[in-house]
């Protein structure tokens, strides 16, 4: 029996030092619970944020709101689908 086939290849995160020091300072677990949400979405999907308008010399910045779980993701992706978290911030 062959094995089951794996779902699409979810694009790796990594963080802006910015973004990493934001991160340093979470202590909630349901902050911690709501990011990591948002971070599956954008992960598996990197287009699915708005393209924020701004200078077409640099990456593209993109916007990922969660209205439920009340968190945006600042990021843009690279050429080889990495997503480049910028900032997370609350709404």
């Amino acid at each position: 029996m062959a094995p089951a086939p794996h779902g699409p290849r979810r694009a790796r995160i990594v963080f802006s030092d910015s973004a990493a020091k934001q991160l340093e300072n979470i202590t909630s677990e349901a902050e911690i619970h709501a990011l990591d949400r948002a971070l599956v979405v954008v992960s598996v999907d990197p287009d699915v944020g708005e393209p924020i308008p701004g200078d077409a010399a640099g990456p593209q910045l993109r916007q990922y709101a969660d209205e439920v779980e009340r968190v945006r993701l600042l990021y843009w992706v690279t050429a080889l689908r990495t997503v480049v978290v910028v900032a997370y911030i609350e709404v």
